[in-house]
């Protein structure tokens, strides 16, 4: 097999790609390091000096697809409030539509190859939502408890971040909709359709309406640097 001479860097990248095509595709068991280095165009030694195992390749693709994205990272970093949980939700949920209105965007391979697992073994599932939950954790229920205690939303039964996994899962499951050529149901385009699945959401999180009038459609700022280096160091 003949392959072009390419720096670490690059050969690295060319093998996540190859790699999320594979897994997506057959999902964690049905995809081996022979297929991966196949759709690669390298030899399966070649792959194996980058990544030694399957499952190290897998948790490659996972900690990308959970930290690669500066703008989740910029979410993290500000103040726990309730302009902050109404805005994490909002941007939540435009980030996922919008990753689907290009089948070909990182995003919608993500959703495929997350529909993929939970069809399949769960265990990209299971680890990706154990570093999203990781990584969100502190800022949602931190974010809720200060809103309750503004009086903005109800109070909660149950573990708080149960809350962001419901709203994950109604965003996803919308998105799963449009990723066919042909959306297999009819839906408001965006923004609007962003707008609906936001009040939706925050009036199932126990939002008062005063309190959604207030935050929906409030600007959105940037951390500081010093807080955008610690969650990026996270």
């Amino acid at each position: 097999m003949s392959t072009p001479r390419l720096t670490s860097d690059l050969r690295r990248e060319q093998i996540l790609e190859a790699a999320r095509g594979c897994f997506a595709r057959y999902g964690f068991s049905g995809t081996t390091t022979k297929s991966v280095a196949r759709a690669a165009d390298i030899s399966e030694g070649l792959l194996f000096k980058h990544f030694p195992t399957k499952a190290a390749l897998y948790a490659e693709i996972l900690a990308e697809a959970c930290e690669a994205d500066p703008e989740f990272l910029r979410l993290l970093g500000r103040e726990p409030s309730t302009a902050t949980l109404v805005v994490l939700i909002r941007e939540m949920v435009t980030y996922v539509l919008e990753g689907t209105e290009n089948p070909d965007q990182q995003e919608a391979q993500r959703l495929r190859l997350l529909v993929s697992s939970q069809l399949n073994d769960g265990q990209f599932a299971q680890l990706l939502f154990a570093k999203i939950g990781d990584l969100i954790a502190p800022v949602f229920n931190a974010s809720l408890e200060k809103a309750i205690a503004a009086g903005d939303c109800a109070p909660v039964e149950g573990n708080p971040i149960n809350l962001f996994w419901f709203s994950h899962q109604v965003v996803h499951m919308i998105a799963l909709m449009r990723l066919p050529p042909t959306p297999s149901l009819q839906l408001p385009a965006l923004p609007e359709l962003s707008r609906q699945i936001c009040l939706f959401i925050l009036r199932g999180i126990g939002f008062t309406p005063a309190a959604i009038s207030s935050h929906i459609d409030s600007s959105v700022s940037s951390p500081s640097p010093a807080k955008a280096c610690i969650v990026e160091s996270a």
